[in-house]
């Protein structure tokens, strides 16, 4: 059973940074697609991120490229979304995902009725 815990949420000021991690266990994390989404109160859940580390094949959605990054460390098993210039409209709730093998991360396939497992979510909040 694949587990996810994600943390490193929190109040941040606009233009400032921080780093979610998702804590993986009971699979090697470099087997599993892992995504980040978020949903912001009121608003449907929204796709941000992907990584397979087996492949190095990442994908990041075009409303956060060049600020977001994605990044995974097999001996850690844990997968990193680092978050720069963050604006008001990035408070959400930050969740990372599992796709169970053979799972694939590109842009075509990812969305978060393809994830298997769900964290409970870590929040971001970028004060307005």
């Amino acid at each position: 059973q694949v587990q996810l815990v994600e943390s490193g949420g929190g109040l941040v000021y606009p233009g400032g940074s921080l780093r979610l991690s998702c804590a993986v266990s009971g699979f090697p994390v470099d087997d599993l697609v892992i995504g980040w989404f978020r949903q912001a109160p009121g608003k449907e859940r929204e796709r941000i991120s992907c990584i397979k580390g087996f492949d190095r094949t990442t994908f990041v959605e075009d409303s956060v490229k060049g600020r977001f990054t994605v990044s995974s460390d097999s001996s850690e098993k844990t997968v990193y979304l680092r978050m720069n210039r963050l604006t008001p409209d990035d408070t959400a709730v930050y969740y990372c995902a599992a796709a169970a093998p053979p799972g694939r991360c590109v842009e075509s396939i990812f969305y978060a009725y393809a994830m298997n497992y769900w964290g409970k979510g870590t929040l971001v909040t970028v004060f307005s």
